[in-house]
């Protein structure tokens, strides 16, 4: 028989351990008390309003624009037309926006333009320089590039800072742009040989910290690595010390200042659930390099004149082929974009 000492610690322990639930960590109460934020939470990703608020434009208005645009830059733009590069970059990016919040179909083609850079338009309208292509060195470098652009798409930060300028009586801009005199006072970017308004190209930094928070999200539910997002970007960083000048203007607009880039490795740390296995890189990237760039340099090898940009102008021979199928193109209309499709 028990002695009144012992039985008394015996109830005790009983009792404690039958009460051990109630008594969690303090990091697990701080998990309870803070639920995660929905902008915050990849599971919610395509069930978020990220592009909400005051906004003078409607979707419809902004894919008007931005194909406005798109045409504008491909009259006199080189593509990079090889249906091997041009299908694997289309594939990674539609695979990123199908793992995003995007409201809009994305139209996605490859520019030959030495420039490292990209940049999507207003309403999905997304060009990838061959540049920015063969400067990363695994195929996740260049998702988180493309991840990022989507994101100012998503989050519509073009329309958004037009409706604060309009409210703002900045600047006289119409609800629908037809022409580039429209623009007065935003300024046309003409480095690459054809009209985008900086409005289009240049953020502020609020916009790039909120681009930078959701394109890690969408490249890490695409099954990229995150971090190959910040390598890339100290990437640009180490070779604009190297050789300053030598990143587009507009492409430095992204400042990858150390403060982004610290902020980048807080939010891999904080929001994305640790994963076993990401995609680094594949070998059909390797190999699709390998084919951009003798596409390029077959294209180089026939340029015959004498300090040429190094963005390539259409041919004469490309310009018979637009007369030719002119009126098959004016037949096309926006049911001939790709389907935006949320992932399953």
């Amino acid at each position: 028989m028990r002695s009144p000492a012992k039985l008394f610690v015996a109830v005790m322990l009983a009792t404690s351990l039958a009460f051990a639930p109630a008594f969690a960590s303090p990091q697990q109460q701080d998990q309870k008390q803070k639920p995660k934020d929905k902008k915050s939470d990849v599971e919610q990703i395509g069930n978020r309003n990220v592009g909400g608020g005051l906004n003078l434009y409607s979707l419809e208005k902004e894919m008007a624009m931005g194909k406005y645009y798109a045409n504008e830059i491909e009259r006199t733009a080189k593509l990079v037309d090889d249906p091997v590069v041009a299908e694997y970059v289309n594939r990674v990016g539609q695979n990123l926006v199908k793992n995003s919040d995007a409201k809009v179909p994305f139209t996605i083609k490859v520019i030959d333009s030495d420039e490292l850079n990209a940049f999507a338009l207003p309403g999905g309208f997304f060009y990838v320089n061959s540049g920015l292509i063969l400067a990363a060195d695994e195929e996740a470098e260049m998702a988180g590039v493309m991840a990022h652009e989507i994101a100012h798409v998503t989050a519509r930060h073009v329309t958004k800072n037009m409706t604060k300028a309009e409210i703002a009586n900045w600047a006289m801009l119409p609800l629908l742009i037809f022409g580039p005199a429209g623009w007065t006072g935003y300024g046309i970017y003409q480095a690459s040989n054809f009209l985008i308004p900086m409005t289009f190209l240049k953020f502020s930094r609020d916009a790039e910290r909120e681009a930078d928070f959701l394109g890690l999200q969408y490249m890490y539910a695409a099954g990229y690595d995150p971090n190959a997002y910040v390598s890339f970007f100290e990437k640009i960083r180490a070779q604009e010390k190297r050789s300053p000048g030598s990143i587009p203007k507009v492409f430095a607009s992204h400042p990858p200042t150390p403060e982004r880039i610290q902020n980048t490795q807080k939010e891999i740390a904080q929001i994305l659930p640790t994963r076993n296995e990401y995609v680094v890189s594949t070998s059909e990237f390797d190999l699709v390099k390998q084919r951009l760039r003798s596409v390029l340099a077959g294209s180089k090898a026939k340029d015959d004149e004498p300090g040429k940009p190094t963005l390539r102008k259409r041919t004469e021979q490309d310009t018979d082929k637009d007369k030719k199928s002119k009126d098959k193109e004016q037949k096309t209309t926006d049911d001939d974009r790709p389907v935006l499709k949320r992932r399953p």
